[in-house]
Order: structure tokens, then C-alpha cells, then sequence
């Protein structure tokens, strides 16, 4: 399976950086199936550190290696990935978050406002989820520890 890494600059060996931003699925070297996502991802790196260039870095899975590893799927926007991303967007303690990947829907510019709201408790869980359901939301992988990143190899630069 291919996958795409969006940044301002080419990566070629994968690292799990630390950083002080609230995603998604918390720490991790994310990546998507969507060329199309992670060349968004690049342009918004570029425009956010104000520098580098837009550059797509291709890895290929190996997804034979996925069965010596932790991995936690969420298939679409359901109630289980809103908690999981409510609680890295608010950077609290998650239990048991002991997975090396974790794949699911991104939380984008278009859900965000959705999702804000139900932050804020304008929206419960069900109105949520029922508001989110019919967007089209792109993948995410995220590849948590440095024994998920050896599932990885590096192809090319786009």
C-alpha cells in the first residue's frame, strides 16, 4: 500500500518528532492514501513555517509487518474516534494508548466547525457524529512508535 507524507521539506527517514501541536491521533509520523491530502498538507506546511517548498514524500507498507503490531482502525466518523480525537485535540491523558498505529478519518478544516461545537457543548455526541457522517473524510495513518516505522519504506519525492 502507498502512502503519502505532506511537509515543507522531503523526509526520507520518518521520525516521531515531538511537538507542542494537538492532533488528531496525538504524537506520531502521520501519513494518507490520498496523494491529493498530502499535498494540502504541504501547501499548509509551507504557509505555516514560511518556508521550504511543497514536497509529497512516498513510502510504501509493508503490511505483512502490521501483524507483529498494535494497530487501532477507526473505519469512519463514529463515537469512538470522536473521543479519541477530542481527547489529543485536548491534550489529556488517554489510557491504554499503547497502539503503533492508528488509522482513521482526518479531522479537517471542514469538520473542525463541527467539532468545535461539540467541544464547546453546543452538539452532543449522536449530532456530531449524525453532522459529520455525510463529508467525505479523507484517511490518516499515524505511525506512533519507531517499530511501526520500520513498516516503512521510502520510494520517492513528489
Amino acid at each position: 500500500m502507498l502512502l503519502y507524507h505532506g511537509s515543507n521539506t522531503q523526509v526520507l527517514n520518518p521520525q516521531i518528532l515531538e511537538s507542542d501541536r494537538r492532533l488528531d491521533f496525538g504524537r506520531g509520523f502521520y501519513l494518507t492514501s490520498s496523494f491529493e491530502q498530502a499535498l494540502r498538507w504541504a501547501e499548509l506546511t509551507v504557509k505555516r513555517r514560511e518556508t521550504g517548498k511543497s514536497v509529497v514524500s512516498v513510502f510504501e507498507l509493508d503490511e505483512a509487518k502490521l501483524t507483529n503490531l498494535k494497530v487501532l482502525r477507526f473505519n469512519q466518523a463514529q463515537k469512538e474516534w470522536l473521543e479519541y480525537v477530542t481527547l489529543n485535540r485536548k491534550n489529556q491523558y488517554i489510557p491504554a494508548d499503547d497502539y503503533d498505529i492508528v488509522t482513521g478519518p482526518v479531522a479537517n478544516d471542514r469538520t473542525m466547525p463541527v467539532i468545535s461545537l461539540y467541544f464547546s457543548g453546543v452538539y452532543d455526541i449522536e449530532e456530531t457524529i449524525k453532522r459529520l457522517m455525510p463529508q467525505k473524510l479523507h484517511d490518516q495513518y499515524t505511525f506512533k512508535t519507531d517499530r511501526a516505522l520500520k513498516a516503512l519504506k521510502f520510494l520517492e519525492v513528489k
